[in-house]
């Protein structure tokens, strides 16, 4: 398969062009034959060359998303051709990687492809839940309906994920400010104070100050060796987690880690719930939604127990009763969803799990920054205070020796 640059002519005369994927230019008039438009020039397209650095480019922020899938809900239930809506999104779009992907899309549109087909070309912008909803909005003639669903579901998702980042954000921001601290502390102000106290003629010191002193000589002489071993460790935890049984062992130790575990687990529980009743309500089947579910999951035990709740609804089995097997979601949760399945409105019920849930992620992240605060507050003052007590007891001692 390769794309192709084609221009025709409609029956009103019109001129279109386009670009469209197909195995030769033989399949490409046919298409468009196929379209109502007389095939002109047909041209395999050059492969572009596009510098990217990593980290830049490519990528689409949460809040564009939302914004692109709003827009586009509002125009096509104002009864906009799919194509005229996005021809104006992609003009008005400021963010250019986001703009060169809208024109993909609409291109290959034109070309007669799908809009969730169109979408699927772009995986790192457009996942498996955004795609199989507009297909089963597309499918079902809702698509605005599904698309404004798709919004609020980004939305309500992008708030969650900022109330995660928010509890992690302080304690890390602390924690790099403490060693840079430290790390000045032992290169630069206990070696000055070693110098005076040599100076000073004083041989004896108190073990804390020696031992600080100590400590000092060691981070200097090796602190390549514990930069270059640090980078190691991320590196070899980085091969380990991409491995499944390793990316398992992982997140099996970070659901059951004392404090941020129970965090975790009701972001997961929450994410579940909304992603799974944002499915179903957009009517697509249960078993397509769990498996989605499952990729979208984030957490390999959360997958590894989707997927096994999915293979026994197969086997003809309730969701409920497979899912309290698992072990991984509470049972107030299970007995909702039991509940949603029996009554015909497990969708509603999901939702309403879902916003408890999101609820309880406030509590937890209150209460991890209640536990945290303090802590590092104790942590960093004793670790300071440990240094300046080492370095100031000569001096105190000298004093005292003076004035006896």
């Amino acid at each position: 398969m390769a794309m192709y640059a084609w221009e025709g002519t409609t029956k009103d005369g019109a001129s279109k062009k386009g670009v469209m994927e197909a195995g030769d230019e033989a399949e490409v008039q046919d298409r468009l034959k196929q379209l109502n438009i007389a095939p002109g020039k047909v041209a395999k397209k050059r492969g572009e060359f596009k510098l990217k650095l990593p980290g830049f480019g490519g990528g689409v922020d949460t809040k564009t998303l939302v914004i692109f899938t709003r827009q586009l809900a509002t125009m096509i239930d104002a009864g906009l051709p799919l194509v005229q809506c996005m021809d104006i999104l992609q003009g008005s779009e400021p963010n250019k990687n986001f703009k060169e992907v809208l024109i993909s899309v609409k291109n290959t549109i034109e070309g007669g492809t799908t809009f969730a087909d169109s979408l699927k070309k772009h995986p790192k912008v457009f996942d498996e839940l955004f795609v199989n909803l507009v297909a089963a909005g597309e499918m079902g003639g809702i698509l605005d309906t599904i698309l404004n669903r798709l919004a609020a579901y980004v939305e309500k998702s992008m708030k969650l994920i900022a109330k995660v980042k928010g509890a992690m954000k302080y304690p890390v921001t602390v924690l790099i400010v403490a060693l840079i601290i430290t790390y000045g502390l032992l290169t630069k102000v206990i070696p000055t104070f070693g110098d005076m106290f040599k100076s000073m003629g004083k041989s004896e010191l108190p073990a804390i100050t020696e031992f600080m002193m100590g400590v000092s000589a060691n981070a200097t002489k090796y602190m390549p060796y514990i930069l270059s071993g640090g980078a190691g460790l991320v590196f070899l935890f980085k091969q380990i987690t991409a491995r499944p049984k390793g990316r398992l062992a992982w997140d099996t130790f970070v659901l059951k880690s004392p404090i941020f575990g129970t965090l975790v687990k009701k972001t997961a529980v929450a994410k579940f719930t909304r992603t799974l009743g944002t499915l179903v309500s957009s009517g697509v089947p249960i078993l397509d939604s769990l498996e989605i579910v499952a990729r979208t999951a984030g957490n390999k035990v959360v997958e590894n127990a989707v997927l096994y709740v999915r293979d026994k609804i197969a086997e003809g089995k309730s969701i409920a009763g497979p899912m309290l097997e698992t072990g991984v979601f509470p049972k107030m949760v299970v007995q909702m969803i039991g509940v949603g399945e029996s009554t015909g409105a497990m969708d509603v019920m999901l939702g309403k799990i879902a916003d408890f849930y999101d609820d309880e992620v406030d509590q937890a992240v209150d209460g991890i920054m209640a536990l945290i605060e303090p802590l590092i507050m104790v942590i960093l003052g004793g670790l300071i205070g440990s240094v300046m007590i080492a370095m100031y007891m000569p001096i105190f001692q000298m004093g005292d020796a003076v004035s006896g």
